[in-house]
């Protein structure tokens, strides 16, 4: 006997359209976003990112509906699409191939690294601290602000809207924390990042022109610039019966798959396991491709398989259209009512955030790239702040011929980095149990900031140990 028929009409819209409107929506704002940036002087001189500008005329759009009584946009679903596209994004990057045309000193991988992990740590221990604060102040009042939160930070700052969303709903399910974000918090710092990343970017970089430190690179731009495969192997070619874009998604859908299955495996151990697995799908998915390259370069040295079958330039498109669909969902998920609340410590810790990363970031560039240090501190700070893509657009505005081997190393710095981030990730759950956790984890954070800081240091810090040592400063090959 047959089940129930239905069929493809208004009454069956939540199975049928629902989902297919919402993703409709991001789109069209997306395009709407592109538009404005390249028509209105402020926000293209500005490099406002497209996805933000969508984003946000998403969001104003919606709250104007609701005063009609149109609810456009379904958060849950939003929340859904950023929490996702982010480890999409993460899996895509990892199966690039780490093959560069740049001469990378391996002692400044490590010391990308070593940044990154510094940074994160430094905004962790800024933000935790400032919470820590802001909570023992308002403690006993009829507003009291969670001692917690200040550390969405570098989640937010450093790894966009869907970890910040991830942990701000994290945060949000433990009754400890006394936190009730329900993820806007998390996306609006999330979204602010992508300002400072942009504005301060920009006047960066009009500053140390006029001072006459900083030139921008002659050379072809990098759209000008043939995709090269670093592979001598060949590509399988675009008219098969499988198209070529379609396995680069089968690829990236494998690495998720596995994630998930190893997901659901460390959530079934234990509350801390469980806590640990779905707030960092984007590290397992990380993992997993990173796995699945392996296996594929092991296939190709026994010659079991004899065609390149991933595209790193394909890989970059996927990454780059998850990310601008994270953007957009991530800044129209977020409910004013939420962060009513919250608007006080969104301000301190957006100050005080970009503040410590700016000077912290400069100071490393100074001291451990030097030859390239304008186009690593915009790479870094717009990675930090904002997401890598930030970072890259910063960065290509004055080398727009990647001449310098910024790109490299932050491609080949991405496992010492997540190394060292590592212990970030892992004190997330711990501090969120009380006020007790969260002072041991803010000691933490900052002894770490101490350690990977006198690495970064170590040659202005110890000055007789390295006093015969050479030190490390990149020339432009094509100025020679």
């Amino acid at each position: 006997m047959n089940g129930p028929s239905w069929d493809f009409t208004l009454a069956n819209y939540d199975a049928v359209w629902a989902f297919m409107v919402q993703f409709g929506l991001l789109l069209f704002f997306l395009m709407v976003g592109n538009i404005l940036r390249r028509k209105v002087k402020i926000f293209r001189t500005g490099q406002v990112p497209s996805a933000l500008l969508g984003g946000v005329l998403l969001l104003v759009v919606n709250v104007l509906s609701k005063r009609f009584g149109v609810a456009l946009v379904n958060n849950q679903v939003m929340q859904v699409i950023t929490y996702h596209c982010l480890a999409i994004g993460f899996a895509a990057m990892s199966l690039k191939s780490e093959k560069s045309n740049h001469k990378t000193n391996p002692i400044q991988v490590m010391e990308y690294g070593a940044l990154q992990g510094g940074t994160y740590m430094l905004q962790a221990f800024v933000g935790l601290g400032i919470t820590v604060l802001l909570f023992l102040l308002t403690r006993g009042g009829k507003k009291v602000i969670s001692y917690v939160c200040g550390l969405i930070t570098p989640l937010a700052f450093g790894q966009g809207p869907g970890n910040a969303l991830s942990w701000d709903i994290n945060f949000t399910n433990t009754p400890a924390a006394q936190f009730a974000g329900n993820g806007s918090f998390g996306l609006s710092l999330a979204s602010i990042g992508f300002i400072v990343a942009s504005v301060l970017g920009v006047v960066y970089i009009n500053i140390y022109k006029k001072r006459g430190t900083l030139s921008i690179r002659s050379g072809k731009t990098v759209e000008e610039i043939a995709y090269e495969n670093l592979s001598m192997r060949p590509e399988i070619p675009d008219n098969e019966s499988v198209d070529k874009f379609t396995l680069q998604m089968g690829f990236v859908a494998l690495a998720y798959g596995l994630s998930f299955g190893f997901m659901s495996f460390l959530g079934s151990l234990s509350n801390f396991t469980n806590s640990i697995a779905w707030g960092f799908n984007f590290l397992w998915a990380s993992l997993a491709a990173m796995l699945i390259k392996f296996v594929v370069k092991h296939l190709h040295r026994t010659d079991l398989m004899t065609r390149e079958y991933i595209n790193g330039y394909q890989m970059d498109r996927i990454s780059g259209f998850a990310f601008d669909l994270m953007i957009v969902a991530g800044v129209t998920a977020i409910k004013i009512d939420d962060i009513k609340n919250y608007i006080i410590p969104i301000v301190v810790l957006t100050v005080a955030g970009a503040l410590v990363t700016y000077v912290y970031i400069r100071k490393v560039a100074k001291e451990c790239f030097k030859g390239f240090e304008h186009e690593f501190f915009l790479m870094s700070f717009g990675t930090m702040t904002g997401t890598a893509s930030n970072g890259m657009i910063m960065m290509k505005e004055i080398d727009p011929g990647l001449h310098t081997p910024t790109s490299s190393l932050y491609i080949l710095s991405n496992f010492p980095a997540m190394i060292m981030i590592a212990p970030l990730l892992f004190m997330l759950g711990f501090a969120s149990k009380s006020l007790t956790n969260a002072l041991i984890a803010l000691a933490v954070f900052f002894v770490l900031w101490i350690g990977y800081t006198v690495y970064l240091f170590r040659r202005r810090i110890f000055r007789k140990k390295y006093a015969n040592m050479p030190v490390v400063v990149w020339e432009d090959e094509n100025k020679k």
